[in-house]
């Protein structure tokens, strides 16, 4: 919750920080796409190190680093520094505190029939954050300035590491079987179904994070107020609630790759919808709805595709690095945003490709395989 809802506040410091900065939306922007490729590929080691070593040291690593960023974040003055911190010392601090390991350990930690929902509950968690540290930072931003809501956002995330006691212990999942991490490893690359999931996945977090970044100062060039874009992120935040938990439960009953397919289908429309009728209250309200019912469904779903289809054993390293397009989708929604702004003024080019990007994704899902390899290679070996 601390971690996943601080990193979607950072849009909110887009226009005071480049305002008062002088600098132009895609330093900005490309710092935070940078935090996002870093996180992706740091994820699949903090993945493989919480598999052998356990959950806790990661995570305690994750929010030092985490609340470190922070800190320097407040202080950079040069589109460099801003690299440095909101870019690489968050982003490494995000793969140890982020989705990758945590899921890990909780889909290891209950029964095949109960995965699904617990990790759709792991993924409201992490709505709940969006929903809750948005407006807490728009408080801070108010009140105190950017640099000091950075400051205060540092000592909260450091709550991060007591908490990480929760985690503790080695993974009992090591045992149940004799594969080797580079056996699981090459298994997954050559596995079709694996690399449609990642593609797709990499659609979601391009839309995503264009959304967290870009969307509060494209409501204020509409003459609109920082408040209502705060208010269009924390409903996607509230309502991803219901959509992560939900998209867990769904998935226990129903095939998730199907599911996926949906949830891209229905971003679709939405977004085209939110770029073709008139801006009002209404339309931001019911963008923010159906955006955060999708918005972060797809990772326990994606998630239990791949303890489904690969097993627990790896499941950290696995996901992460399926994870890893994620957030190379990340990375290009983020700068490509604030490029396009730059470059024409105006962000419908982005928008437009969002869709086009959408429906990609749910072809993707349509051919994945979910059966358990585990299972297909007993059945090719005669045993």
């Amino acid at each position: 919750m601390l971690s996943l809802g601080s990193r979607h506040g950072f849009g909110l410091f887009l226009q005071p920080m480049t305002l008062d900065l002088g600098w132009n939306r895609e330093t900005f922007a490309f710092a935070i796409a940078l935090q996002n490729l870093v996180w992706g590929c740091a994820q699949p080691f903090a993945g493989m190190i919480a598999d052998k070593l356990g959950a806790a040291r990661v995570v305690i690593a994750g929010g030092l680093l985490y609340a470190f960023g922070l800190v320097l974040m407040a202080y950079s003055t040069s589109g460099f520094m801003f690299d440095l911190s909101a870019g690489i010392l968050v982003g490494l601090g995000l793969s140890g505190s982020g989705f990758g390991v945590v899921m890990g350990v909780v889909g290891r930690a209950v029964s095949r029939e109960k995965r699904s929902a617990a990790l759709g509950l792991v993924g409201a968690a992490g709505s709940f954050g969006q929903f809750a540290m948005l407006p807490y930072q728009q408080g801070l931003i108010s009140h105190f300035g950017w640099l000091n809501a950075l400051l205060l956002l540092a000592l909260s995330s450091l709550l991060i590491v007591p908490l990480a006691s929760a985690l503790a212990g080695n993974n009992r999942a090591v045992h149940t079987s004799d594969q080797s991490l580079s056996a699981a490893i090459h298994e997954a690359a050559t596995h079709r179904g694996f690399w449609y999931l990642t593609v797709s996945f990499l659609v979601c977090g391009f839309q995503t994070i264009f959304i967290m970044v870009h969307l509060p100062a494209y409501l204020v060039d509409k003459g609109l107020s920082p408040t209502e874009g705060m208010t269009a992120l924390a409903l996607i935040g509230f309502f991803n609630i219901v959509g992560s938990y939900g998209s867990g439960l769904l998935g226990g009953r129903y095939s998730k790759k199907n599911l996926l397919v949906w949830i891209y289908g229905i971003r679709a429309v939405a977004i085209a919808l939110f770029i073709t009728l008139p801006l009002s209250t209404a339309t931001i309200w019911g963008f923010g709805i159906a955006m955060g019912l999708t918005w972060l469904g797809t990772v326990p779903l994606t998630n239990g595709l791949v303890a489904q289809i690969f097993g627990v054993k790896y499941l950290s390293t696995l996901f992460s690095i399926a994870f890893l397009g994620h957030q190379i989708g990340s990375f290009f929604g983020a700068w490509y945003g604030g490029y396009m702004f730059d470059l024409t003024g105006s962000y419908t080019v982005v928008w437009i490709f969002c869709v086009v990007l959408s429906v990609i994704a749910a072809v993707l899902c349509v051919p994945i395989d979910e059966r358990e390899v585990a299972t297909l290679r007993v059945g090719k070996s005669g045993v």
